[in-house]
């Protein structure tokens, strides 16, 4: 399987429902470095994964809409828990869209899949990987 990686990132503002979450109850900021891996099991007729231009111009684009907004006041976020793992499948779900919609080209629509991890810090993320 052939990958390609890109990255970029953003800050929210959140808080977390639920006795587990302890102080992170309490509205508080985060800032992510996102990761966003493209796989096929063929390169392309140009040797390649995916466009990494438009794939790194799609995830800025997915990052853009939610970064530097309230989490909690976002109308699609009702009632969920944006904990990394949400937040993760939700970039995850952006980009197939992107890619079915041919925002990536062509070669976008043969992907086989893709994984998002989203970096907390140097000691914890969560990823989310899905099919193409």
């Amino acid at each position: 399987m052939f990958t390609v990686t890109i990255r970029d990132h953003m800050m929210i503002a959140h808080s977390l429902r639920g006795e587990v979450f302890g102080p992170a109850q309490s509205l508080h900021g985060g800032t992510y470095v996102v990761d966003a891996t493209f796989r096929r099991a063929t390169l392309d007729d140009d040797g390649i994964v995916v466009d990494i231009g438009r794939a790194a111009e799609a995830l800025g684009v997915v990052v853009s809409e939610l970064t530097y907004r309230n989490l909690d006041d976002e109308a699609g976020f009702a009632g969920v828990n944006t904990t990394t793992e949400v937040l993760a499948r939700t970039v995850a779900d952006r980009l197939a869209d992107c890619a079915r919609t041919g925002g990536l080209g062509d070669g976008g629509r043969q992907l086989d899949g893709l994984t998002v991890t989203l970096h907390e810090s140097h000691i914890a993320w969560a990823s989310y990987e899905r099919s193409l």
